[in-house]
């Protein structure tokens, strides 16, 4: 990346180094100077500008700009402000300074992937109960043993999905079920047995899996372990949907095309984690996945988060023919 003056900088440049020093990092995110930001781009552009507080403190912010005929249904570009807590001791710059370095980047592919479903994510607490006692006697029945089992069961089928997963070459990692366990509780003493104890599991649900038959599957691990274990969610998503990714659809017509003039090579994948993508297609709204920033290290929620400038002015080409393009899809049946 070329360092320049701020004379010489690009202005899309400029305000997006604006807007990423908006310190928005949870848990106490500075939503209010995001949404003046936005704000001020609506009154720049013209554009109508409605604030909907969902909570206290909580605002969506959506800005309108009308098409020729208003009465079609709507293009939603979405977008969330808040960002994962940073650990400033890692980063090679403040997070939040927006810096801008003479470097280039890692150039991992030239295609540009576009997420057309997402997994579900299901969190889980397994919760073994047992006989407790004296941690220097051989007692049976105790949690941690029971618990054991279920973990044992969990991780099992976790490494039969890692290498299902690394067998296929065709297969992302969005395709197939992902599970870690994030969380363990319980006790009180090193020389106390509990009588309780508790595992949390992160699991992403790929979207092809019968629900139903996992829950079983789920509630048979835990009773295999013995009595006294049992599971509760602490997230449950059991309504996944995929985007059509073929030319019979309109919308994906107008989307891939736009990509094909612009010789950009897409590489359709299932995201593999969550995002709000998933509320809109379970009412039944087709949702894409797309950030054009190909030739880009997949950074995450990690350190060193970057994107290279020349990649993100071409980003913002392409997003200009991709609004044009949908937002010129023809009526489609029912519609005005």
């Amino acid at each position: 990346m070329t360092t320049k003056g701020p004379e010489s900088e690009h202005p899309s440049v400029t305000l997006f180094r604006q807007y990423l020093r908006i310190c928005t990092v949870q848990p106490n995110p500075d939503y209010g100077s995001a949404v003046t930001f936005l704000e001020e781009r609506a009154r720049q552009l013209g554009l109508s500008c409605q604030k909907i507080e969902v909570a206290p403190g909580y605002v969506i912010t959506v800005l309108t700009w009308p098409g020729t005929n208003p009465l079609l249904h709507s293009i939603l570009l979405n977008s969330h402000t808040d960002v994962v807590p940073v650990f400033k001791e890692h980063w090679h710059h403040d997070p939040f300074e927006a810096f801008k370095d003479s470097e280039g980047l890692a150039n991992p592919t030239d295609a540009f992937t576009v997420f057309y479903s997402e997994r579900s994510p299901w969190w889980i607490r397994v919760t073994s109960t047992g006989k407790p006692g004296h941690a220097s006697r051989f007692i049976e029945d105790t949690a941690a043993e029971k618990l054991h089992k279920v973990v044992n069961s969990i991780l099992a089928f976790r490494e039969k999905e890692r290498q299902r997963l690394q067998a296929n070459p065709h297969l992302k990692e969005g395709a197939v079920t992902s599970v870690n366990l994030t969380k363990l509780e319980g006790g009180v003493a090193y020389n106390v047995v509990p009588a309780t104890m508790s595992a949390c599991f992160d699991f992403r649900v790929a979207p092809d899996v019968d629900m139903k038959a996992f829950e079983k599957q789920l509630q048979s691990w835990c009773q295999e372990a013995g009595e006294g274990v049992t599971f509760e969610f602490a997230q449950k998503f059991t309504e996944p949907r995929m985007t059509p990714t073929d030319d019979t659809d309109p919308w994906w017509a107008a989307f891939s095309g736009a990509c094909k003039e612009m010789n950009l090579t897409l590489e359709p994948e299932i995201f593999p984690a969550a995002t709000d993508s998933r509320y809109i297609r379970a009412v039944g709204i087709p949702a894409l996945g797309f950030s054009p920033m190909n030739r880009t290290p997949v950074l995450l929620h990690d350190h060193n988060e970057r994107l290279h400038e020349a990649v993100f002015l071409r980003g913002v080409d392409i997003y200009t023919r991709l609004v044009a393009a949908l937002a010129s899809v023809p009526a489609l049946p029912g519609e005005s």
